[in-house]
């Protein structure tokens, strides 16, 4: 398991949360309702069973989101992989060479 040190290293090299938050929209907007609810804008909570609620229910939306979007990248290095492997080439819809319709044939 990695250090808090290393952990902090590796951001410090990193572009800010803002600029990354930038590239994955749903989470940035999850990010903003979790804020929403602990800033209590609305002034809609009041007891601490509701902020808990809310909370948990951003936290696991944001961490559906976030496997989600980690899933897409998968997929997509994958895909990258393979077409960078020498010989292989990425399966394109052939046009057709056959008859247009119901043409008869001659």
């Amino acid at each position: 398991m990695a250090q808090w040190s290393d952990i902090e290293a590796k951001v410090g090299q990193q572009r800010s949360l803002e600029e990354r938050l930038r590239d994955h929209p749903e989470l940035r907007a999850r990010v903003e309702s979790l804020l929403v609810v602990v800033e209590n804008a609305a002034g809609d909570v009041e007891k601490a069973a509701e902020a808990e609620r809310r909370v948990t229910e951003e936290l696991r939306q944001m961490g559906q989101e976030a496997l989600q979007a980690w899933a897409r990248r998968q997929a997509e290095r994958k895909e990258q992989d393979v077409v960078r492997q020498p010989g292989v080439q990425r399966k394109e819809k052939k046009a057709s060479i056959g008859r247009r319709g119901m043409e008869p044939l001659k």
